[in-house]
């Protein structure tokens, strides 16, 4: 039976989980206002390790998402996949993250007629798409920024929010609206982690990236070099 390392690190929630094709295995997640996953990420690995008695040259697949979010959170998620991938010799999957809350927002809301995933950017600013009540995708990703008018297209009884970016918009939503303040989690990769395993949909090991969305804009430290 395969066994399929999913690791989520595109915002402040680190986590990563193993599934095999019947369940979710273990599953490890830290959450911060300060980054904590290159601290935390191999730390989770070699719990969920020992946890299940699992050497990892049985592992068939890594799935890791794609992005967009944290450039830095993507960057150390990406690079321990592409590492174990190339260690063990095995699969890279590769996931959006879009994709990955739409299709939690729709194992909540069976009823949803359109699901925008709302990642937190820089102030009143979101990474989305737009997704159908199937969590099938309708538009590609885009940086967007939030007022007034960024909803009222779309009916409200119909429309499903989630992401760590609903609390930013929390004031602009029809109370009608079905939102979900939640940050992408290991465990919402699986189902579509496990299909795209079966189908064979893998990466380009060699040449696969992060998808950042927007190029990193470093900030000042403040600190003298001097």
């Amino acid at each position: 039976m395969p066994f399929v390392l999913m690791l989520e690190t595109s915002s402040k929630n680190c986590s990563v989980a193993l599934a095999d094709e019947r369940d979710i295995i273990a599953h490890r997640s830290s959450s911060s206002e300060h980054f904590v996953h290159a601290e935390q990420l191999h730390c989770m690995l070699d719990e969920i390790k020992i946890e299940c008695s699992m050497q990892w040259p049985l592992i068939s697949a890594i799935a890791v998402s794609r992005g967009p979010g944290s450039y830095t959170g993507l960057r150390i998620g990406v690079s321990a996949a592409k590492g174990l991938c190339f260690a063990l010799n095995i699969p890279l999957i590769a996931i959006d993250t879009t994709q990955i809350l739409a299709d939690y927002a729709v194992s909540l809301h069976t009823d949803a007629g359109v699901v925008l995933p709302l990642i937190d950017a820089r102030r009143m600013e979101v990474y989305s798409a737009q997704f159908d009540g199937k969590a099938k995708r309708q538009s590609s990703d885009s940086a967007v920024i939030i007022d007034k008018s960024t909803f009222a297209q779309f009916d409200a009884d119909q429309l499903v929010l989630v992401g760590d970016g609903v609390e930013k918009c929390s004031t602009l939503i029809d109370a009608r609206v079905r939102a979900c303040s939640i940050m992408p989690d290991a465990t919402m990769m699986y189902q579509r982690a496990i299909r795209l395993f079966q189908e064979m949909k893998f990466e380009n090991l060699a040449y696969f990236e992060p998808f950042y969305l927007k190029e990193y804009i470093p900030g000042s430290s403040g600190k003298s070099v001097l």
